[in-house]
């Protein structure tokens, strides 16, 4: 029997700041058409690529994780009004799982918002993505879940997407005592966390846990390098995340070749990609991961699956993390949170 929801937890304050206006565009539940948003203001792959002095991969596992998380750390804070940010830890197949649960302001019980954090399986961290679940959390006014799972190479895969199907079963479980909604759970993520986000909707339905309502699917890691596509070769070098850039992270990531095969890692390659949660991916035009991306919405449709599929033109991966800064980082998230708000009330 799983532990109960801990009663000592530690709160992250943050200073309440003003409500910012939602997307102005809406986009409907099954797309029959791509949608594009272009650059607003100026060059997001320009601004975003010099924030980095040398590639991921030419830098040390410490050394990476610091500067992502400092590069982060760094934007304009989230003015996203919420009303708790708290850290706590449950138990998890190789120890324990640092979450950081974020509560919208008002009357619960709220939908559920799972959140697996992007770095290719060897960067990132709750703090780094602090500001966007605030957003996440505010937009959609939903109880967001972050999932602080084990990072490569210090834990390979599949310890990733194991932690991350237990946290989401555990929400499953426990969402009356932190105030959420057990029918009305979502996954999400970006990048690597896009590619745990698509596995763990693959692993509740084939191996058991809480009925899904949505995945929301960020540039999205899909098909573990072993697919080849155009975008990895036309974007592999010169938009913060190269080609090589991937290798070095998978290389860490997954101990076999072979173990890049398995749908786990590569979702793409699930025998039947059907009776899984309604999508939204968003892709971006400057990006190495955009074909697969787009490749795997194409084929959630094809599987008969509700699908919404966003190309950012003019825009490079990680643009999310610049919601503060940059418009299309904006963009991005006001389309993200309609959709989710959409999802929870259907």
């Amino acid at each position: 029997m799983r532990p109960r929801y801990p009663q000592r937890a530690r709160e992250v304050p943050k200073a309440p700041a003003k409500r910012h206006d939602r997307a102005a565009e809406q986009t409907g539940s099954r797309a029959s058409a791509r949608h594009r948003h272009h650059v607003t203001s100026n060059s997001t792959a320009h601004r975003v690529v010099q924030t980095f002095l040398k590639p991921f991969r030419e830098m040390g596992i410490a050394e990476c994780r610091a500067a992502f998380d400092a590069l982060c750390m760094s934007q304009p804070p989230s003015r996203a009004r919420i009303a708790t940010a708290v850290d706590l830890k449950i138990p998890g197949p190789g120890g324990q799982i640092p979450l950081r649960i974020y509560t919208p302001q008002g009357d619960g019980p709220f939908p559920v918002l799972m959140y697996f954090h992007g770095g290719g399986w060897v960067i990132g961290s709750l703090d780094a993505y602090d500001i966007i679940c605030r957003e996440l959390c505010f937009g959609a006014s939903a109880l967001v879940v972050s999932v602080d799972y084990r990072l490569s190479p210090e834990c390979r895969f599949p310890a990733a997407t194991n932690d991350c199907l237990e946290a989401t079963r555990w929400a499953g479980e426990f969402a009356c005592e932190i105030n959420g909604d057990a029918h009305r759970i979502a996954v999400s993520g970006d990048s690597a966390g896009g590619n745990l986000a698509a596995v763990t909707a693959l692993r509740v339905r084939d191996e058991g846990g809480p009925n899904l309502c949505a995945q929301l699917l960020v540039y999205p890691v899909i098909n573990g390098g072993v697919l080849p596509t155009h975008s990895m070769v036309e974007n592999g070098k010169g938009y913060l995340l190269e080609g090589a850039d991937m290798k070095w992270f998978f290389d860490h990531y997954v101990g076999s070749l072979s173990d890049r095969y398995r749908p786990n890692c590569s979702p793409i390659l699930a025998n039947s990609l059907s009776n899984l949660p309604p999508a939204l991916v968003q892709t971006m035009e400057f990006d190495p991961l955009r074909d697969e991306g787009e490749n795997y919405a194409n084929a959630l449709k094809e599987a008969g699956g509700t699908v919404t599929l966003s190309r950012y033109v003019g825009a490079i991966h990680g643009t999310l993390c610049f919601v503060t800064s940059l418009d299309q980082g904006r963009a991005m998230m006001d389309e993200s949170t309609y959709w989710l708000s959409q999802r929870f009330r259907s």
